[in-house]
């Protein structure tokens, strides 16, 4: 490796806008279990495949149903 890089040249990532953006998310244990045993199958790690997964849903504009029960 050498000890200077000459970056003048250099031209910013056009797609640096569409990379990911860290969060902090709170899932159940059942969850993370479940999407890391299958990323041990598949060899994909368990957080890009929960992404993928969260992706698929939004381009399809899956959406959840939901009906709440009234308490007695």
């Amino acid at each position: 490796m050498r000890k200077e890089y000459d970056f003048s040249k250099a031209r910013k990532n056009p797609y640096a806008s569409m990379l990911k953006k860290p969060i902090t998310i709170r899932l159940d244990e059942d969850s993370v279990s479940y999407f890391k045993s299958v990323s041990e199958e598949v060899g994909i790690p368990y957080q890009s495949l929960i992404n993928l997964y969260l992706r698929d849903c939004a381009a399809s504009h899956k959406k959840l149903n939901l009906s709440w029960k009234e308490l007695s």
